[in-house]
């Protein structure tokens, strides 16, 4: 039996992207032999403040860090396409995940292996997310974990409970499962935030940022547009 597409998505607000983002899109890709990944700047974020950028800069600031990602695959020889969708921004209303991961699942079929990539903070806060319960339903996740730090300590009692039904330690088990896996890597430091960038865009330390931290692409729309000021 030939084994099942493997698309990775990636959502967020991305405002902006940067580096830390691209390093877990990276890192997955690699991993688990994606054959494409999704970049999906979400629409209307309902669980942030109305201080938020535009979704069509975030989608552009996205498209420009899916270029410097595509450059970055073209050199390490990852294989795996790069996509930056429209989907959550062209869909009226609040932007809950359940409806963009259903959205997908009809998309693509029911032969496709679906993984959302996250950071272990997100996992840690899905709880607070609209049906969260049922994401699994329809796709995997994939957890970059952050190293010296005990993760049974830090979630709750929601998520422990979701990791003893869904966990496995294998990442090649996502890889031929459709829905319903999460694997928890520990190898991946993702230590940039958006929060973080964007106080610092804002603050005497702006100019000290660089490609190490946000993509060059997206930084130059940064400054080109005079954004975070």
């Amino acid at each position: 039996m030939d084994a099942p597409k493997k698309i990775g998505i990636l959502g967020g607000t991305f405002d902006p992207p940067h580096l830390g983002h691209l390093k877990l899109a990276t890192h997955f890709s690699k991993l688990l032999h994606l054959d494409e990944l999704l970049l999906i700047p979400s629409g209307e974020p309902w669980q942030k403040d109305s201080s938020i950028t535009s979704a069509e800069i975030r989608f552009q600031m996205t498209e420009a860090a899916g270029t410097d990602l595509a450059r970055a695959f073209l050199y390490l020889e990852i294989p795996t396409q790069i996509g930056i969708d429209r989907i959550e921004i062209d869909r009226a209303g609040p932007s809950y995940t359940l409806d963009t991961v259903k959205a997908l699942r009809d998309r693509f079929g029911p032969q496709v292996s679906l993984t959302w990539l996250m950071g272990a903070d997100t996992l840690f806060n899905l709880p607070t997310w609209n049906s969260w319960d049922q994401l699994l339903s329809y796709v995997n996740f994939a957890v970059a974990s952050r190293p010296q730090h005990a993760l049974s300590m830090e979630m709750g009692a929601e998520i422990k409970s979701l990791l003893s039904q869904h966990q496995t330690i294998d990442a090649g088990a996502l890889e031929k499962s459709l829905f319903g896996h999460i694997y928890i890597d520990n190898s991946l430091a993702v230590d940039l935030s958006s929060t973080h960038l964007r106080n610092q865009l804002k603050s005497v330390s702006r100019s000290s940022i660089g490609s190490e931290q946000i993509p060059s692409r997206t930084l130059e729309i940064i400054t080109n547009l005079g954004l975070y000021k």
